[in-house]
């Protein structure tokens, strides 16, 4: 039998395992787990780790404190903003975030403790089952930024809810509630905190007591016309999000959230 794989070391991520399942951890509870650039390339190396993982069947996707991911760190993104070729890097690693969370052929499961947002959220619906606690939101406001909702957003939603209701929420940038959410299949449960670590427990143990093979099989199986969409909708989906960091209505987007007001676009 192969030796298990030491666990990686990341700044901004940790990861743990408890038998065969491995717990990757979104580690900024001081900012509730906001994506700056480490944060970003740290994910990258988590999924792509997991991915290849010889010593786990189960992923469990959190995050520490009372936040699964809050989004975008503001100050990271008014930094691309001003230089935009930086946000360069970070449309190739979205990219690969995707990619090898859609590849990953072990059920992921989400253990959503808190607020989902941008990032966060696409994150979250790209697992395999999504535990809600209640009182969490969940949504995409990359609008509401000035931006192109082009890292994941227009890939996920649709395929959970449908494309009426996909548009809506990436149109508005809405958020839901985790109980709005769980209503429409756009996560599959809405519990109570402190029933949310014996459900997601329970549940992972009943993956983990499962016939892996077919499991896994069925995965990669039902994951395919996901990874098909993905394929075709990533590349212009970050593109088109590359040209929306370089308006000047991002900007104002940016500024109006510093200064808490409603922000005035002007559509360029």
């Amino acid at each position: 039998m192969s030796e298990t794989p030491p666990l990686p070391h990341l700044g901004t991520i940790a990861l743990s395992r408890e038998g065969r399942l491995l717990r990757i951890t979104l580690n900024r509870p001081e900012a509730m787990n906001a994506v700056n650039l480490q944060l970003h390339d740290d994910l990258a190396e988590a999924m792509w780790f997991a991915q290849a993982d010889m010593g786990s069947d189960v992923i469990l996707l959190t995050g520490a404190g009372r936040a699964f991911s809050a989004g975008g760190d503001l100050d990271h993104i008014e930094h691309n903003a001003r230089n935009p070729h930086l946000f360069d890097h970070e449309a190739r690693v979205a990219k690969r975030i995707v990619s090898t969370l859609l590849d990953i052929d072990k059920p992921v499961v989400c253990r959503m403790n808190g607020h989902a947002v941008g990032l966060g959220a696409t994150l979250a619906l790209l697992c395999d089952v999504i535990f809600a606690a209640e009182g969490a939101k969940i949504g995409d406001p990359h609008v509401g930024l000035g931006m192109v909702a082009g890292d994941g957003g227009a890939v996920i939603w649709a395929q959970r809810i449908g494309l009426t209701r996909a548009k809506e929420y990436l149109l508005t940038g809405d958020l839901l509630t985790a109980s709005r959410a769980a209503e429409i299949g756009l996560v599959n449960y809405c519990v109570p905190a402190d029933e949310l670590d014996a459900r997601v427990d329970a549940f992972c143990a009943k993956l983990l007591g499962g016939a892996m093979v077919a499991i896994r099989a069925t995965k990669v199986l039902t994951n395919l016309e996901l990874k098909r969409l993905a394929t075709a909708l990533m590349d212009a989906g970050i593109a088109y999000e590359s040209v929306s960091v370089r308006s000047a209505d991002h900007l104002e987007g940016i500024q109006a959230l510093k200064e808490k007001r409603a922000p005035r676009f002007i559509g360029r």
